[in-house]
């Protein structure tokens, strides 16, 4: 039966796809505690491990995603790092499963809410996508509660590609084959674990997804982000204009630690090896 209230067509595609998160994070190499705390925006769930002494790191996925996403990163991070990894309200998580608007206030006073739950009076943050123009669009109103940003393929600095909408819509219509190719068209070259894809695949075939267009940010808002910044995006991209991202980023942040990745797609993961030099960083 179709909930109409729920983020999932189906009770019986949520329970699968649940499964398939639970199991995903049974993989994570590090002991964690799962947090669900309250905000105005209901309850936001959160994976939170390394020493509660360490300053806080707070991990941002994409849209139609969670926090498993970065079960293979949050060893490394946990090392320097007290982390939290977010399920964003909306999305194919264990959070509210409401769906709020891009273009109001709901998303920046979820996050603070977040961080008071937290009783953080600051954080670094890393997000992918969504999860990254989530960094901005805090970060723009609350510099003082942001620490460093690191920004992964972030959406709403260069504009979205129409093509890969106008080839992504008839490859879902045609089942499981087509999702699939739409999948491998947003990974790129990147090698993804098994139990990741058969998450993703289940997230593709049970979740309703966002529709809405992500705003663009305007050039006084990105001059407003006074804190150390780190964007990282690939070249090949097939979602978002990557080279135009850094262009601008680069033009108007001129201090930024800016990467474009040859060869490389929407979805980057493994990448601590990079990230964690710039935040220890003085």
């Amino acid at each position: 039966m179709n909930d109409k209230s729920s983020l999932f067509k189906t009770e019986d595609g949520k329970a699968a796809f649940l499964n398939s998160y639970n199991q995903l994070l049974a993989k994570c190499s590090v002991p964690y505690e799962e947090l669900n705390m309250n905000t105005r925006y209901g309850k936001t769930y959160i994976v939170a491990c390394g020493d509660k002494s360490l300053p806080p790191l707070i991990l941002l996925h994409g849209s139609g995603s969670n926090s498993s996403m970065w079960i293979g990163d949050i060893a490394n991070y946990s090392k320097n790092y007290r982390v939290f990894a977010v399920d964003i309200p909306g999305d194919p998580g264990k959070s509210e499963e409401k769906q709020y608007s891009l273009k109001s206030s709901a998303y920046s006073e979820w996050m603070d809410d977040v961080l008071r739950s937290l009783q953080l009076q600051k954080a670094s943050f890393i997000g992918i996508s969504l999860g990254a123009w989530m960094i901005i669009n805090f970060a723009v109103k609350h510099p003082a509660k942001v620490d460093k940003i690191v920004l992964i393929s972030p959406s709403g600095i260069g504009p979205q590609k129409i093509s890969f909408m106008l080839k992504a819509i008839p490859l879902m219509l045609l089942g499981e084959k087509g999702r699939d190719m739409v999948t491998r068209l947003v990974n790129g070259n990147q090698s993804i674990p098994e139990e990741a894809l058969k998450n993703q695949k289940l997230i593709s075939r049970h979740y309703k997804f966002r529709t809405e267009s992500v705003p663009i940010f305007t050039d006084s808002e990105l001059s407003r982000l006074t804190m150390p910044v780190m964007l990282i995006a690939g070249e090949k991209d097939v979602m978002l204009h990557s080279k135009k991202s850094v262009e601008r980023l680069s033009r108007l942040l001129p201090d930024a630690n800016v990467n474009l990745l040859p060869d490389y797609g929407h979805v980057l993961i493994n990448l601590t090896h990079s990230i964690l030099p710039f935040l220890l960083a003085d």
